[in-house]
């Protein structure tokens, strides 16, 4: 029994050093797809004059939630127009956007390493870099690398990039709020890539600390390749500590891990 126990111990401890194994092998093979074709034999000219109508009012539609949604009315959204800073807190509360246009900075580059700690067998670290031309949007590039020791004290390993075009809808002395679209990677044994898209937060309290929440969602193979981060920061000047969690979904298995790091403003 004693034996049985000890097996099944070492079985589910093998399970669960083994999630950057399992994720690149999903990755590599599409899930198949089970759906049956159907034939199409109806004739469509009884409903091209419905269907035009529509067409016409979904690409309206989808044209007003995208000036006025996504990109802001600058006619009547004077935020729009909120400088960026040389840094967070350089100018009083002010945290990247400020209406002060003495304080502005025409060029600023935001770079941050944090260390991910999962558990004594999976860690990682993830470089994040944001390069803002102006206020009105900035291209960030991430770069993970996880780790993990499997049982036998072999390691495997597994990179996974992103590069987005990022654009702040609202800009706040003490708060933004952005979305971003671009292309995710997973490098080492898999080389794929896919379509990215997510939504970003940031929030200055007082104290110089403040709060980010970032997402994106994105797929490969037909897997989610998903990232979920949340931070605490620490200002002084133009550098910053942070504290915080970030919950992964790479295909099947999840990764969570405690992040440490800092980072500075160029």
């Amino acid at each position: 029994m004693r034996k049985l126990t000890f097996a099944l111990l070492l079985f589910s401890i093998a399970l669960s050093a083994q999630k950057i194994e399992k994720t690149k092998g999903e990755l590599k093979t599409p899930k198949s797809n089970s759906r049956s074709s159907s034939s199409e034999s109806k004739s469509s000219s009884d409903g091209d004059e419905d269907c035009g109508a529509f067409v016409e009012f979904f690409i309206d539609a989808i044209g007003a939630v995208f000036k006025y949604g996504l990109i802001g009315d600058y006619n009547s959204e004077d935020h729009l127009y909120n400088q960026l800073t040389a840094y967070p807190y350089a100018n009083g509360p002010a945290g990247n956007y400020s209406t002060d246009s003495v304080a502005r900075r025409p060029f600023r580059v935001d770079f941050e390493d944090q260390v991910l700690y999962g558990s004594s067998r999976l860690f990682g670290n993830h470089m994040k870099a944001k390069i803002r031309p102006f206020q009105y949007f900035y291209i960030q590039a991430d770069y993970r690398e996880l780790f993990e020791r499997r049982i036998d004290n072999t390691s495997d390993r597994l990179a996974l990039m992103h590069l987005n075009v990022c654009y702040d809808r609202v800009r706040l002395e003490r708060f933004n709020l952005g979305w971003n679209l671009g292309v995710s990677y997973v490098g080492t044994e898999v080389r794929k890539a896919g379509f990215c898209y997510g939504l970003t937060a940031d929030y200055f309290g007082g104290k110089r600390i403040s709060l980010a929440a970032s997402a994106k969602w994105s797929k490969i193979n037909t897997y989610p390749v998903n990232t979920y981060e949340f931070y605490g920061r620490l200002h002084h000047r133009q550098f910053f500590a942070s504290l915080g969690f970030q919950h992964l979904k790479i295909a099947t298995p999840t990764y969570n891990f405690v992040a440490v790091g800092g980072g500075l403003y160029l």
